[in-house]
């Protein structure tokens, strides 16, 4: 089992065309930037190759980029230097999130991509959401992004094969998904995916990795939530639609 060490190479593909330039994925988060000073400490965690990071940085924000993935800090701050940003990025999961960052810290810790279903179960879940509150200054908010587990599951276990080739880089792309859904919520699950790429000769290259993930329903991340001393004020939870974002903040 592994963990985005291979995918990392080859992200792009895996992210939408709006929110690939790093401006643009800084603006999908406008209605709570809003929120922030032009100067205000946010915290990018698992920050993947760093899209949102630089778009922050770009804003004038201090940054800070954490992931477990090293492949993943390292096209960080290659993406930084690449735009000119000042982000500082940081190897950690989110246990060891305290080790690096005082408590009280933050104005804003972002956790999206679809990341905290990757924490190993309830227990896991809640270490991790712990570990990002306490960095968060009182009244800070934490901004969160998920699947909505609760259509996952109904779907089951299958392959998922994308309709059309992504162009990254001047080379094509087909993105696969393989889902292996527990028969149980609290059980592990698994997603495989697959970036198979395409050359100008016909030629396939394939890089994949199996990602271990923990669902949970949305009523269960509420309680959470407020187990670690967070407050919604926003939910965009929807049980129709694929993906929905929790913005908490700090009692």
């Amino acid at each position: 089992m592994t963990g985005y060490e291979v995918l990392a190479e080859v992200y792009e593909w895996l992210i939408s065309d709006a929110k690939l330039p790093p401006a643009e994925f800084a603006a999908s988060f406008d209605d709570v930037l809003n929120l922030l000073p032009s100067n205000a400490h946010v915290l990018d965690c698992s920050c993947g190759t760093g899209q949102l990071a630089v778009g922050l940085a770009g804003r004038g924000m201090q940054v800070v980029a954490t992931d477990a993935s090293e492949a993943m800090v390292r096209r960080t701050a290659e993406l930084s230097e690449e735009f000119g940003a000042s982000v500082r990025a940081v190897r950690a999961n989110w246990e060891e999130l305290p080790d690096h960052f005082q408590d009280n810290t933050f104005d804003m810790v972002f956790c999206v991509g679809n990341s905290l279903h990757h924490a190993a179960g309830a227990t896991g879940r809640g270490a991790a959401l712990e570990s990002m509150s306490r960095l968060l200054r009182p009244g800070g908010r934490l901004v969160l992004t998920s699947r909505t587990w609760e259509l996952v599951r109904a779907r089951g276990s299958r392959l998922e094969i994308s309709d059309r080739l992504v162009r990254r880089n001047g080379r094509d792309a087909v993105v696969v998904y393989r889902w292996e859904i527990a028969r149980h919520w609290e059980e592990e699950h698994h997603i495989e995916i697959a970036i198979a790429q395409v050359d100008a000769t016909g030629l396939v290259l394939v890089r994949s990795e199996l990602l271990s993930c923990w669902p949970y329903r949305y009523e269960e991340l509420e309680v959470e939530l407020h187990r670690v001393g967070l407050q919604t004020e926003l939910s965009t939870f929807d049980l129709e639609a694929e993906n929905y974002m929790v913005v908490a903040s700090k009692v």
